[in-house]
């Protein structure tokens, strides 16, 4: 039997702390006295510390063991990212900036997954307090909500497993530390230190500190939620988009190496086949593309700036741009489309199906056609030089199953409502995997406003689906899961 009481007791705590955090926005609504969102995130905190702590209380009570079961963990990542969704959609409601709750909802489930979609229209002329929430839901949705409740309430014990495997993108867990807190500490350590590191660098280049901030926040969560109508475009400086490509494709990487790397195990790096696939897929297809830009941009340098900029931008899923590149010549275009289909690596902060899996699946490929050629052989896949058991292919296998299904859903949805099929099915995959901008309509220089509600809704579960890796939500819609069994 799942113990929903005890879900909610920790739903309700994870709903305090995301008030908590709206005290940020709050304060800049002081500093500006913006009248609006000081009242939209004061009647938010206020309303969402008495609520969590009331339900905090009344289930306290009922709750008698605190380790979580596996079931339990899986509903209440997914709870939790909703709830965290529909309680930082209210500001926007109510300080006008987003008049409606559909596209309110919408903004901040982009904003906590990491998705980067948008339904504004108009950027610039919201205020300060508006702008900054939106740009910490990425920063908060980045390393990951619930991996921040386990690391500040340590209570969970071996029940924070659970719900740190059910939310870490990609197929493993890697632990750094004995304990599961620990290991989440290290993980948000590692991210605030990154978080200081860029925002120093971008305000050395004359960024000011409100867009350094903002800017940092979308790079590092892969988000890309800009405070730009023309997102970094905007700045057009190379110094700038140089910063935050290489931030970009670092938050595209495996955490778990940097904590290598601050130990000295340099060697541990070079051997990740993971690692060495997705710098071997930046590095090409940012020089493929350049090939195909120096004429449109006059020299190498400026070629590869904009070249290695978009790719990293779209294969670790952030979604800034500094151009337009539904205007670039079709290869170009043809690149960035399969850059789609790959992802950032497994516990990194960048969505996509995920370097891995995909190395993965040629590997098996690839052993397959030997088995063709030598039936008496004997294969084995390795990754990282050390041999794969087969639950791992297993669990890639149907993975992709259930991703490229969910795919063909939201495609089939979205075109049902009138949308051509490049704009469905590049704003399915765009949302499944928390890319943010596709092809079509919903282009670089576009956006998500034109949609109809119900699709609005769809692709706002599109995006959770695709930050919690499809297994955790569609797990939940099985039978199997609610057997007493």
């Amino acid at each position: 039997m799942i113990r929903f009481g005890l879900v909610i007791y920790v739903v309700a705590l994870l709903a305090g702390i995301i008030a908590l955090f709206m005290i940020f926005p709050f304060i800049i609504a002081l500093m500006d006295g913006d009248a609006a969102s000081i009242r939209a995130f004061g009647i938010t905190i206020i309303l969402n510390i008495v609520l969590s702590s009331l339900i905090y209380f009344v289930s306290k009570k009922r709750v008698k063991h605190k380790s979580l079961r596996v079931r339990e963990g899986f509903m209440l990542v997914t709870m939790s990212w909703a709830a965290a969704s529909a309680i930082g959609a209210v500001p926007f409601v109510l300080s006008g900036a987003i008049p409606s709750y559909t596209n309110a909802f919408f903004e901040t489930i982009s904003g906590f997954t990491t998705t980067g979609a948008s339904i504004l229209t108009e950027i610039e002329s919201l205020p300060r307090a508006v702008l900054f929430w939106r740009s910490l839901t990425h920063w908060l949705g980045g390393m990951g909500i619930v991996v921040l409740t386990v690391a500040i309430l340590p209570f969970l014990g071996a029940g924070g497993v659970q719900l740190v495997r059910a939310e870490s993108p990609g197929p493993t867990l890697d632990k750094m530390a004995p304990n599961i807190t620990q290991t989440a500490k290290i993980l948000w350590y590692i991210y605030l230190g990154f978080t200081v590191l860029e925002i120093i660098l971008l305000m050395l280049g004359g960024m000011n500190w409100f867009d350094s901030l903002t800017h940092t926040f979308g790079t590092l969560a892969t988000g890309g939620f800009s405070t730009k109508n023309a997102s970094v475009g905007a700045y057009n400086s190379a110094y700038f988009d140089w910063v935050i490509t290489i931030f970009m494709i670092m938050a595209g990487m495996n955490f778990g190496l940097f904590h290598k790397l601050l130990r000295g195990r340099f060697r541990d790096i070079l051997k990740n086949t993971e690692f060495v696939a997705y710098a071997a897929i930046v590095a090409f297809a940012s020089l493929f593309i350049t090939g195909f830009l120096i004429k449109t941009y006059g020299s190498f340098g400026n070629a590869l700036r904009y070249a290695a900029f978009q790719v990293a931008s779209i294969i670790t899923t952030t979604g800034y741009a500094t151009a337009d590149f539904e205007l670039w010549p079709a290869a170009a275009k043809g690149m960035l489309f399969l850059m789609m289909f790959i992802g950032g690596c497994s516990g990194s902060t960048g969505g996509g199906p995920k370097v891995i899996r995909v190395v993965g699946l040629l590997k098996l490929a690839l052993n397959e056609m030997k088995y063709l050629a030598r039936p008496r052989g004997v294969f084995r896949i390795r990754l990282d030089g050390n041999p794969v058991k087969k639950d791992f292919i297993y669990s890639i296998s149907g993975f992709f199953m259930l991703y490229f299904t969910a795919l063909m859903v939201v495609t089939l949805i979205v075109t049902s409502f009138g949308s051509d099929i490049i704009t469905g099915f590049t704003s399915a995959l765009a949302t499944v995997g928390n890319i943010g901008p596709g092809f079509g309509m919903v282009g670089p220089a576009m956006n998500y406003s034109f949609f109809h509600p119900i699709v609005k809704w769809v692709l706002s579960a599109a995006m959770l689906i695709g930050r919690l890796e499809v297994y955790t939500v569609i797990i939940l819609l099985t039978p199997s899961f609610w057997s007493r069994r």
